[in-house]
């Protein structure tokens, strides 16, 4: 093992001694030798069955697993469309294998395209923790062996394994839905926003864009956090091997979702052969090392900060930015897809995919290779490639080069010697970098005044005004998660990267969130402590000098006793907070921890959860 990579985990399994083996307990005392709907009443039984079609084997076959499904399907959200045929599908399939299928709940899954720069967007992040809640009541049940998790996207799927955990004494998989196939280069779709901005197109010719970019029933195809989720489940195990990016709509597709609704019923039927798998013993320290690992080799989202450590608290792991900016200076990049290069996702794919990604870490000693897999013990099952042969899947060994070495390469010739994100820290507190986003030549060392900022909105305006045509770094603050939810806020790069190609030195700072596609703009997001909570963002004024740069610092220029002298601003939030539906959500905002902290209410820094 790489030293570093050992280091860290020694360091993550000592932190996290008391929580894990808390949450272990639990596991130990829910688990069951026999289906568990047998312990329940002939009445509550009977409300299971309700007596319709095969349900009815549920009370007639006392030792067939029941399989439940959580599902994500909405045919608003591209990602999640295909899942709309995926229950009778996998219904058929265990049923074949000698189990019953029933669909447990479904779950909201909202789209961050849909709702950028809008209202609705102060609800994505919060829409994490009512997934999680969903599927608890989806499994409250408690009559299930086994479980199928669908969902793919941004907040989706880490909200399924935080709440999937609450049963982690159950074997479960997820099942990914697949990338759309490439139609419009990312960097095109881009380029075009920045020129409607200018006024150089009209709308018309704009929507024209994007209808290419988001043509079809899949997931986007640049590496955004959707595709940065299913590269992580991937590689800890929780996805049968190569299932990530396999195209939707496609046999090969099919062919994945059957084979995984054969192995959960393999899984569940306790047979003696198949070793016992719960999620909450796939998902392990070693495991979620292997997740940072894969995302920083990668250059994978800088939301998955967030979404990692809650998923790891959730799980009664305990993981913090130190782990991620340690393993980040001794893991090289290996991975060039878009917003870090021109390729998207189905580019990699076609270059090696995971099963060489996966075998390049491992056989570099990057990865633990001794983990629980649902494919069964060890990684090394994923580095292998699924092919169709004769009506079905067989696993095959991918070719030792990658077949565009633009895109995938080796850890011999890596794209970059460190990892794609990193800490930065300082008198303002402790944010995150992406480097891996930012082109060839883009100056990450930089001192600049702040323009500052509350809302995108205002920064929208004041470059509309002609204001910011200077050299300066943004401040947008009360962004962060107890102000208004943590909004993502890709409205503001267009405007930046604008000013950037005019020549001026230009940086963000904000306490709010980015999936890290900025492609020109360095940034320090998440900035915690938040300004709501009393950070120092808050006491920012325009003029004041920041420094920020890649290699680990960022600095207000203003000494300490003119700071100790300044008042805490309090904007009024109440537009952030209220209208289409925003307001019920007040008591989840009020609980949300900091971004460190996985940004969530029902998971954060306290001792008992």
């Amino acid at each position: 093992m790489n030293r570093v990579v050992q280091q860290v985990t020694e360091r993550i399994i000592k932190r996290s001694a008391e929580p894990r083996s808390r949450y272990l307990q639990m596991l130990a005392e829910s688990r069951s030798d026999v289906p568990v709907r047998y312990h329940l009443p002939c009445s509550n039984l009977a409300h299971v069955a309700s007596c319709s079609g095969d349900a009815c084997a549920i009370i007639k076959e006392k030792n067939k697993p029941d399989i439940g499904i959580i599902t994500s399907y909405n045919d608003l959200v591209s990602a999640h469309k295909p899942y709309a045929q995926y229950p009778e599908l996998i219904k058929a399939a265990v049923s074949e294998a000698g189990g019953i299928c029933q669909v447990a709940a479904g779950v909201p899954a909202m789209c961050d395209g849909v709702t950028q720069g809008q209202p609705g967007m102060d609800l994505s992040l919060l829409s994490r923790d009512v997934i999680a809640m969903a599927t608890v009541i989806g499994l409250s049940h408690n009559v299930f062996d086994g479980v199928l998790l669908l969902g793919v996207c941004d907040k989706i799927m880490p909200g399924l394994l935080m709440g999937a955990l609450q049963f982690g004494h159950l074997p479960m998989l997820l099942v990914p839905a697949g990338p759309m196939e490439s139609k419009m280069a990312n960097k095109d779709k881009a380029q075009a926003r920045e020129r409607f901005i200018n006024g150089e197109i009209s709308r018309e010719q704009m929507l024209e864009y994007e209808t290419k970019a988001y043509h079809s029933a899949g997931t986007c195809t640049f590496y955004g956090t959707a595709n940065s989720n299913q590269l992580m489940a991937e590689i800890m195990g929780l996805h049968l091997p190569g299932a990530s990016f396999v195209n939707a709509g496609t046999s090969m597709r099919d062919q994945l979702t059957v084979a995984a609704a054969r192995r959960i019923t393999a899984l569940a039927g306790r047979k003696a052969e198949e070793p016992y798998s719960p999620i909450g013993h796939i998902i392990s320290e070693k495991a979620v090392v292997n997740g940072i690992v894969g995302l920083l080799a990668s250059g994978g989202s800088t939301n998955e900060t967030m979404h990692l450590v809650a998923i790891a608290r959730a799980a009664g792991i305990r993981i913090n930015w130190d782990d991620f900016s340690e393993l980040s200076d001794a893991v090289p990049t290996i991975v060039n897809i878009y917003p870090n290069g021109a390729g998207d996702i189905n580019s990699f794919q076609q270059a090696g995919g995971m099963s060489f990604f996966i075998r390049e870490l491992l056989e570099n000693g990057y990865l633990h290779e001794d983990v629980l897999t649902v494919a069964g013990p060890g990684l090394d099952r994923y580095t292998r490639k699924p092919e169709e042969r004769d009506g079905g899947l067989l696993w095959q060994q991918v070719n030792k080069l990658s077949s565009d070495p633009a895109v995938l390469t080796t850890i011999a010739q890596p794209f970059a010697a460190t990892g794609g994100i990193r800490l930065l820290q300082g008198n303002m507190g402790r944010a995150i970098i992406k480097i891996s986003a930012l082109a060839q030549g883009i100056n990450t060392e930089l001192t600049a005044p702040a323009m500052v900022f509350h809302s995108q909105e205002e920064m929208a305006a004041a470059f509309e005004a002609g204001e910011m045509d200077h050299d300066l770094i943004a401040v947008v603050r009360f962004q962060g998660p107890k102000a208004n939810g943590m909004p993502e806020l890709h409205k503001l790069i267009p405007y930046l990267s604008i000013l950037m190609g005019r020549g001026f030195t230009i940086g963000l700072v904000t306490d709010g969130r980015l999936s890290g596609a900025s492609g020109k703009v360095p940034f320090a997001i998440h900035l915690t402590p938040e300004a709501l909570a009393g950070g120092m963002i808050a006491k920012i004024k325009n003029g004041d000098l920041i420094t920020m740069n890649g290699s680990g610092r960022l600095q207000l220029l203003v000494s300490d006793e003119e700071l100790a002298g300044r008042s805490v601003i309090q904007p009024d939030l109440h537009a952030a907070r209220s209208g289409l539906g925003r307001q019920i959500f007040a008591p989840l905002r009020t609980n949300l921890a900091g971004a460190e902290e996985g940004a969530s209410a029902i998971f954060s820094a306290r001792e008992e959860e």
